[in-house]
């Protein structure tokens, strides 16, 4: 008499995470959600802003060495050779550290007599010119994923200005690199109706302790319900 075999089938993943530090609570809530994912952060929030890729012959290569190791690795795990064969939707945070984009003394130069930033100023040409340029590199890396077709899902950062960032100019920044987004063919994930007061700023329940910038596993588990909600 054979006994049957016994065999346990691992879930596909359902997407690819990259992105800077603020993809990690998204990253420690699929996991606890028991959602299956390749991925995590490469870097921090400025690594991705300039240039930061190469691309030879089709073949996307990170030029920091520990962000293409840990590329190479993801790649791997979803028996994908290039990142233009990818089945899985990438979930991406690139381009979205509104807080570095914002850091006060960059705009110093633009302030009144009063020391703020002009409204008019935030919704000037130069402006949305000035923030294109800032994140250049994440703009050409969500340019490369629209040539190859890929669904793209961006989460905005969490709603967090440090007192190094300049608030009129984080929410301004926010909004244009959004709609740069956008226009890539990118989905955004906003949750900001759920985790924001009636300033726009971060409520204490979803933020990191301790921390100036980032958002903790609750924010991270409305992503990604958000996330499914997109059909992830």
């Amino acid at each position: 008499m054979t006994t049957p075999c016994s065999t346990t089938t691992t879930p596909a993943p359902r997407f690819l995470l990259l992105g800077d530090s603020h993809a990690g609570c998204v990253g420690r809530a699929a996991r606890e959600a028991a959602l299956p994912f390749v991925g995590g952060p490469l870097g921090s929030g400025r690594d991705f802003l300039g240039p930061f890729f190469d691309v030879d012959g089709g073949t996307l290569t990170f030029r920091d060495a520990h962000a293409q190791r840990l590329f190479r690795e993801f790649l791997d795990a979803l028996e994908v050779t290039e990142l233009g064969g990818l089945k899985a939707p990438l979930v991406c945070t690139f381009g979205l550290s509104a807080h570095t984009l914002a850091t006060r003394q960059n705009w110093d130069i633009h302030r009144d007599r009063h020391g703020t930033v002009p409204e008019a100023f935030l919704r000037s040409a130069l402006f949305t010119d000035l923030i294109r340029a800032s994140v250049r590199g994440a703009l050409a890396f969500y340019a490369h994923t629209a040539a190859h077709g890929l669904r793209v899902l961006a989460p905005l950062p969490p709603q967090r200005v440090p007192g190094m960032s300049d608030p009129a100019v984080f929410f301004a920044a926010q909004d244009i690199v959004g709609a740069e987004l956008a226009t890539r063919g990118i989905e955004i994930v906003d949750v900001r109706d759920k985790v924001t007061d009636g300033t726009g700023h971060q409520r204490a329940a979803f933020c990191q302790k301790d921390d100036t910038i980032h958002g903790n596993d609750a924010f991270g588990r409305l992503v990604v319900a958000d996330l499914l909600d997109h059909g992830l």
